[in-house]
């Protein structure tokens, strides 16, 4: 109880004040014509704002100047963290190029890793060890730029993100205090109830959205405060942050190697991510997807917490979720239809499933969809 007790002001007053901006955010929002721009992947219509994630970081900033004295590496996360959101809010006003956003995340990386002094000791998988400075720097790197546009990637339902985000925080928040370390349980509640603040507009159907900026600063703010705490991490450095951001940080691996396969650009949007499957080919709906996502981000997430207490059956919990997880992704085709090499051998034992060759069944299915919906309103609008 007395737990609770302390840490409620860390979670409450960042979750009011985030709850009380969002609507100041939407105003302001329609008055600045800052809206979410309908195109062939998005599912939503109308004019619904995207500056959400100014709320999520106003409330995150005034509850830490509040609550907690800040140290150099938390100085190198704010700042850091302060010119992610200045490129994802630019991009969210003037839709900049791909090439203009990466900029701002390689200087709010940089920025972190020099005038934070954060990033890895070194980096060990199982028995091997590597202490070089520049590999293990640049894999810190890597990781702050991979996670900000995981986090990123994956902001293509209401509530998606920012449920996600909350989930991994609050999970990297309870790591932190299993570690005994208090300025990762405060960073960390004070980003949950800055995004919890947030979610009740944000869930759908969504009156506002977190937008490039929201998105960003929460995957860059994430994957900060993951290098702030894991570096004595047993077996794999990172590994239980990896766990945690299984749903976003697969999900981009996928999205990079169908691109690849299908001769596309990497940076080439499709509506082949995890969400769409279930949303379009699984046919669950939207908030049904969101919810199916919740939940495996939070077994995920509950396997990491497993694994720190007990490896042996963390891993076990690991391995029976990643091999689901392969059997899903084989199943709908996600990399490649003709890639199903576990399905495969099922089948020749048992008969089933009946694997679909040939195009995309993702995409096949949505533009088949798109196209008699198309029909249908040209056919009502020639009869009228």
């Amino acid at each position: 109880m007395n737990l609770v007790r302390g840490a409620l002001p860390y979670f409450m007053i960042p979750f009011l004040i985030s709850l009380v901006l969002v609507p100041v955010c939407k105003r302001v929002g329609f008055r600045l014509g800052i809206y979410a721009v309908e195109n062939k992947r998005t599912v939503h219509h109308g004019r619904i704002v995207r500056m959400g994630g100014v709320a999520i970081y106003m409330a995150f900033l005034l509850s830490l100047s509040i609550l907690w004295k800040a140290d150099d590496k938390l100085n190198g996360i704010l700042i850091g963290g302060a010119i992610v959101f200045l490129g994802g809010f630019l991009d969210d006003i003037y839709d900049l190029p791909p090439k203009i956003k990466l900029l701002f995340q390689v200087a709010g990386a940089v920025t972190a890793l020099v005038a934070g002094n954060l990033g890895l000791d070194n980096i060990h998988i199982f028995s091997l060890e590597i202490d070089n400075p520049v590999i293990v720097k640049g894999i810190s790197f890597l990781w702050l730029i991979g996670v900000t546009n995981a986090i990123n990637l994956i902001d293509g339902l209401d509530g998606l993100s920012s449920g996600i985000c909350s989930i991994v925080t609050a999970t990297i928040g309870l790591l932190g205090f299993f570690m005994g370390r208090r300025d990762i349980c405060v960073i960390s509640l004070c980003l949950v109830g800055s995004i919890l603040g947030f979610l009740p507009y944000n869930f759908h159907p969504a009156s506002i959205f977190v937008g490039d900026c929201g998105a960003q600063f929460m995957g860059f703010t994430i994957a900060a405060l993951s290098l702030l705490g894991f570096k004595t991490t047993a077996l794999i450095t990172l590994g239980l942050p990896i766990l945690v951001l299984f749903i976003p940080i697969s999900d981009t691996l996928i999205a990079i190697l169908r691109r690849k396969l299908k001769g596309q650009k990497i940076m080439e949007a499709d509506r082949g991510h995890l969400h769409h499957v279930l949303m379009f080919k699984m046919k669950l709906g939207h908030k049904r997807t969101v919810i199916v996502l919740y939940i495996v981000t939070a077994l995920f997430a509950s396997s990491a917490i497993l694994t720190y207490f007990n490896p042996k059956a963390g891993m076990i919990m690991i391995l029976i979720l990643l091999l689901i997880s392969d059997i899903f992704i084989e199943y709908t085709g996600m990399i490649n239809p003709k890639w199903h090499p576990i399905l495969s051998v099922w089948n020749k034992l048992f008969g089933w499933p009946k694997m679909a060759e040939g195009e995309d069944p993702v995409d096949t299915v949505i533009l088949m969809e798109e196209e008699k919906e198309k029909e249908k309103k040209d056919s009502s609008a020639e009869s009228n």
